[in-house]
């Protein structure tokens, strides 16, 4: 079911830890809303930025995702229609510098799930990323508190989407 066009474009971010959901949730989401969708991971993955240095991947490369993908979503905004970018989003400056970049209203989700959900989660993809990995993000993304947190163990695709869906315009 797609919803009506916005008034006004904005921007979504759905972030959260490895295997909670956000990839399920922001492509649904943005086939409803008939919005552009972005993939961090995948941007990350397509121009050599997704190499982890120490812990993690350094900031630095997902603020240069940010300015890769900003082109294009400046023209979908500019054109009336939303935009809706997935990703871990772990690190805050990561965050402003995608809401300072691309200008207008934004809404920022954070998908929670316990440690042992996600992991099983991954456990069931095609591409496991594993335990060390999932425990990693899952730290690493709930060190920063950002958005609107909606838990979705225990949910439906159609339970997190109504939830978001009714903070939206």
């Amino acid at each position: 079911m797609m919803m009506s066009k916005p008034s006004q474009p904005f921007s979504v971010i759905i972030r959260g830890p490895l295997g909670v959901g956000k990839t399920t949730i922001a492509r649904e989401l943005a086939q409803r809303l008939g919005a552009l969708y972005v993939s961090v991971d995948t941007v990350m993955t397509e121009n050599g930025l997704d190499i982890v240095e120490g812990e993690y991947i350094p900031v630095e490369n997902f603020v240069k995702v940010n300015e890769l993908v900003f082109p294009q979503a400046a023209n979908a905004l500019n054109d009336g229609i939303p935009v809706v970018f997935d990703g871990n989003f772990y690190y805050e400056r990561q965050i402003t510098h995608l809401l300072e970049t691309v200008q207008g209203p934004h809404y920022v989700f954070t998908l929670q799930a316990p440690l042992d959900v996600c992991i099983a989660r991954d456990a069931q993809r095609a591409l496991v990323y594993g335990e060390d990995a999932a425990a990693a993000v899952h730290c690493a993304v709930s060190r920063v508190d950002y958005g609107t947190s909606i838990e979705t163990a225990g949910k439906t695709v159609e339970n997190v989407l109504q939830e978001i869906i009714a903070l939206l315009p």
